[in-house]
């Protein structure tokens, strides 16, 4: 079996990593400066116990591969670039090669079934960092992530046993869960905070608006009638897995949302995240002002390329008591 990581950030750059350094097949879709960096020397890859170049094959584009029966590809992109890659891909592979969808929120797979015959849902939980060209940062100390996958939207088959089994081999923990579902969408949940660490710095709001984005979520889902797994389940799966340690000459960052903003990209994943409870809220009546503001907020900042962490807390608390109304 060969990998095709799509998608070589941060998430995907530590997967085919490690992956690599398992002596399994594993080739990188990438771009950019990014993807010159990895083509001309390898990918820097900086954990709390190694700093290493990796020769890893690394294209622009699905085109310049030459598909092969026995292929896999992980989707690990952030939502807002999955349907372009999606049509790419399937212009030169077909329909039918299988895609895990190794992405935050709930939207990729059902962008990828309208496409594509075998679907996978794959529960991410993977600390990375992804800011200058052909370097990814990995802070955890044990597992490098949490990776559990099942046939979108439910099961399981012997694909999932392999793609499972195989990370699972290379210092993840991954299993199949016919359900991961429900830990995709309390991961959804979990990441409704990504937006606000993005736009503002922490101060004596960041608690309260946490929380009411988070009701809110709740609200919606159970509107919805959606089967959602609860923090005491995250929290036993994920245990004491994946400790952080620092890595050496780096500090701490923030999530995926706040990179972007720093890399200034112009695009930002909000849409996907708070935004899919704002869009439960308005197809079963639920209010959701704080997810929505910091949706927009979040959109502005990145497209007019803001500094991150710029917009004071309490004009997010104003505009949140506004949009309450």
């Amino acid at each position: 079996m060969r990998f095709i990581i799509y998608g070589a950030g941060g998430v995907g750059g530590v997967i085919g990593a490690q992956l690599f350094q398992g002596d399994v097949d594993v080739m990188l879709i990438a771009r950019g400066d990014h993807l010159a960096a990895i083509q001309d020397r390898g990918l820097l890859y900086k954990t709390p116990h190694q700093s290493v170049h990796l020769p890893i094959p690394a294209v622009a584009h699905p085109r310049e591969i030459e598909f092969r029966p026995d292929d896999v590809v992980i989707l690990t992109m952030k939502t807002q670039h999955t349907q372009a890659a999606l049509e790419d891909l399937r212009e030169v592979a077909g329909d039918v090669i299988p895609l895990f969808c190794c992405q935050n929120g709930v939207a990729n797979e059902r962008m990828a079934s309208r496409r594509f015959q075998n679907v996978h849902a794959m529960m991410v939980y993977l600390p990375a960092l992804a800011l200058e060209p052909g370097t990814v940062l990995a802070h955890a100390a044990r597992k490098s992530g949490v990776l559990d996958a099942s046939i979108y939207p439910t099961g399981s088959n012997d694909l999932v046993a392999q793609v499972t089994g195989t990370l699972d081999g290379v210092n993840f923990s991954a299993r199949p869960n016919p359900t991961v579902m429900r830990f995709k969408y309390g991961k959804l949940i979990m990441n409704l905070g990504n937006a606000l660490v993005a736009v503002s710095p922490p101060g004596d709001e960041t608690d309260a608006i946490r929380a009411q984005l988070r009701d809110e979520a709740g609200a919606c889902i159970k509107a919805a009638g959606i089967d959602c797994a609860s923090r005491e389940e995250e929290k036993e799966r994920r245990g004491d897995l994946m400790k952080s340690a620092p890595v050496a000459g780096e500090k701490r960052a923030g999530g995926s949302s706040w990179q972007s903003l720093v890399r200034g990209t112009g695009n930002i994943e909000t849409d996907y995240l708070n935004g899919e409870i704002v869009m439960l809220g308005r197809l079963h009546g639920v209010p959701t002002p704080a997810n929505m503001v910091l949706q927009r907020l979040a959109n502005q900042l990145a497209a007019n390329r803001g500094e991150p962490k710029s917009i004071p807390l309490a004009e997010v608390c104003r505009q949140i008591d506004l949009a309450s109304r």
